[in-house]
């Protein structure tokens, strides 16, 4: 063992102090606080949706509804409730560490009638003792807040089935600088008493009311974070949490990779586009063109580095992309996207809640779409119904890159 590497045993008890920590964070101020509800939770996000996540990572609607579903990490169980309920033929299970945040979570889901969710208080580290395997795992706001994340995420990787997908979000540095050095400042203050969650939520809040006006940190609260730090859960999980890990680009790659998973893209690829801060300049697109794809990742964040966080899909393989360029597309099954606010309309809203209008011709389109996720048969290909509508293929493309639609396989 390297003179500087740390005993097995002493890692081993740092680890649990600080999932202890933790729990006791979320014990005290369980997160995130949304209200209980006694109906479905509103709209949606169409990363908890398994149809609509499995077709932007597969290029297809999946063949079955009938899956297992893992929140790892679920707090008080907002993103189950969500699994849950946009999910009624799946199997979904909860873990979290905090007893606090699941007896809220348990609650939330009987409050709602979800049915399908069950809650376990077990540690990413331990997710192996559920005896199961699952075709979609969503991790959210957790692997950051672990002693080791690469450790977790072996763990969840283990546990994710063939071909299955996980989605995840952790923290970016660039974009967090100013709650970095606030969180700091708090620990600083706080000395011996760090770990009493209470007093530091109420240092910290004394401390950004006496910055001076002009002072970053203060800015950068009031103008970013202000109106949901109103909550003290909120507070308390950006400013006195006891651990966190935030990546760069190169440091959530070496995450990526110590996962043994691929890569299937950020969730938000709209932010990754090199045209949306470089479209002016053909010439510097061109020689982005000569960098890796991790190279030009780089390159985004740290021309904007608003970034906060990232937020991905990766898969284990087995895992195939269905290509549908050329004649393959006339054989698909187009359905209407399970993510949409507002339809019937020619006005709606899509799947990130942007308002997109659609012409008379995509309507009548997304209509025949509509009816065959009803299952009405018999189900209508892309070719049939693009001839019957007088739409070319290469907008059917369009529908189903700005994800109004779905393509099954034919049958």
């Amino acid at each position: 063992m390297p003179n500087n590497a740390t005993p097995p045993g002493q890692a081993a008890d740092t680890d649990q102090a600080t999932s202890n920590a933790v729990a006791a964070l979320y014990n005290t101020y369980p997160f995130p606080p949304a209200p209980l509800l006694d109906e479905p939770p509103p709209g949606y996000n169409w990363r908890w949706n398994w149809t609509a996540a499995y077709s932007f990572c597969s290029g297809r609607s999946p063949q079955s509804q009938q899956v297992r579903i893992l929140d790892a990490g679920c707090g008080t169980g907002v993103s189950t409730e969500y699994l849950v309920h946009l999910n009624p033929e799946a199997d979904v299970v909860g873990i979290d560490l905090s007893q606090e945040a699941l007896a809220i979570a348990r609650e939330r889901c009987r409050r709602s009638h979800g049915q399908g969710g069950t809650f376990h208080q077990l540690s990413l580290y331990d997710v192996a003792q559920l005896g199961q395997t699952f075709d979609l795992i969503n991790c959210v706001g957790v692997l950051h807040h672990l002693p080791d994340p690469k450790r977790g995420i072996q763990a969840l990787a283990n546990v994710l089935a063939p071909g299955g997908i996980m989605h995840i979000f952790v923290y970016a540095a660039l974009g967090r600088w100013e709650i970095q050095l606030m969180q700091e400042a708090i620990a600083l203050l706080q000395g011996p008493q760090r770990g009493d969650y209470k007093d530091g939520v109420s240092m910290g809040r004394t401390l950004f009311d006496v910055l001076p006006e002009n002072n970053r940190l203060r800015r950068r609260e009031e103008e970013r974070w202000s109106l949901e730090n109103q909550r003290d859960e909120c507070f308390a999980d950006m400013y006195v949490h006891p651990q966190e890990v935030d990546y760069t680009v190169d440091t959530l790659f070496e995450l990526i990779d110590a996962s043994g998973l691929d890569f299937l893209g950020f969730s938000n690829p709209e932010y990754w586009s090199l045209e949306r801060l470089m479209g002016k300049a053909p010439q510097l697109l061109e020689r982005a063109k000569g960098l890796s794809e991790r190279q030009r990742y780089r390159l985004i964040e740290v021309l904007d580095p608003e970034i906060t966080h990232y937020e991905f899909f990766l898969a284990r393989p087995p895992f195939e992309y269905t290509d549908w360029s050329g004649d393959r597309l006339k054989d698909a099954i187009p359905e209407l996207s399970p993510c949409l606010d507002g339809w019937p309309s020619q006005t709606l809203f899509d799947a990130n809640y942007k308002i997109v209008k659609i012409d008379d011709v995509e309507f009548a389109f997304l209509s025949d779409c509509h009816r065959n996720a009803l299952g009405e048969t018999p189900r209508q290909s892309v070719g049939s119904l693009c001839e019957k509508h007088g739409l070319p293929l290469q907008s059917v493309s369009d529908l189903q890159r700005r994800q109004l639609v779905v393509l099954a396989l034919p049958t």
